[in-house]
């Protein structure tokens, strides 16, 4: 176990039933920090809920703040750093696992339309940048350090045939966070990137329904994406949302405060690089 009392962490896109970003907040409380949770507005789809998240993270003893912002607005960003201050007065935490919905931008680059593709690196990576300015400038003020967490993905590290956009984006994700790891060292605010395979959550259906072809169901083909993600992990299990977790809640403790500007692949041994 990791000890994370009297720290405040920020998780964004924190609000799917069973997605990365509850699961992450929810392990940074189990480990003792009081959480702020993010996701994009209250109507945005039913199967999100900040406040279930809110609640559950209460019931392990701990506080938290629901605050809906896009962040991929400077405006709605800084609004949700200063509903942080103003109920906690800190932030030690920054887990930037906010993501784009798979969709239209899920086909081959000659077919990619602008508007697709620019909403993914605007989710992706603007938000991961202006998140991470306002968390820096912050921890940077309050001089005691820091950790920002930024989820990328095993498609940062290796090109997928139709996830162009995404690719890009999480490629985009890894640099970055290589980039701030060097400038904010000096401040004791590590910088690390997570790289999950494919991951045991809702996404998966979001993913298939967009790849099916016509003349397939997306209950097969999501079952078949499965099966083939399986096969090719040599721990033949999907990875979790818990397994992600996991690595966030070392890198935001102090057992990982002299690793900085790295990935790491979380995938059972799928990709070895």
């Amino acid at each position: 176990m990791y000890d994370l009392q009297g720290k405040v962490a920020l998780v964004t896109g924190a609000a799917g039933a069973g997605g990365l970003g509850r699961a992450i907040a929810l392990r940074l409380a189990k480990e003792g920090a009081d959480l702020v949770v993010n996701d994009l507005s209250e109507e945005s789809a039913p199967r999100q809920g900040l406040p279930d998240v809110v609640r559950e993270i209460e019931a392990l003893g701990r506080r938290a703040l629901p605050v809906y912002a896009d962040v991929s607005s400077a405006q709605q960003v800084e609004h949700m750093m200063t509903a942080t201050f103003e109920a906690f007065g800190r932030i030690d935490i920054l887990v930037n696992n906010a993501g784009a919905p798979a969709g239209p931008d899920r086909v081959p680059v000659i077919e990619l339309e602008e508007e697709a593709f620019d909403l993914v690196q605007r989710v992706n990576v603007r938000g991961t940048f202006l998140c991470s300015r306002a968390a820096a400038r912050a921890m940077i003020a309050r001089d005691e350090g820091g950790r920002i967490i930024n989820i990328s993905s095993t498609a940062g590290k290796q090109g997928m045939a139709r996830f162009a956009a995404y690719c890009a984006s999480k490629f985009a994700v890894r640099g970055f966070s290589q980039a701030l790891a060097l400038e904010l060292a000096p401040y004791d605010i590590t910088v690390n990137s997570i790289c999950p395979g494919l991951v045991a959550t809702e996404r998966i259906d979001d993913i298939a329904s967009a790849l099916t072809p016509d003349s397939r169901s997306a209950s097969d083909y999501r079952q078949e994406m499965i099966e083939q993600a399986i096969a090719s992990i040599p721990l033949r299990r999907m990875t979790e949302a818990a397994d992600i977790a996991m690595m966030a809640a070392f890198l935001a403790s102090e057992e990982a405060a002299f690793l900085t500007g790295r990935s790491y692949v979380v995938d059972g041994g799928g990709l070895l690089d």
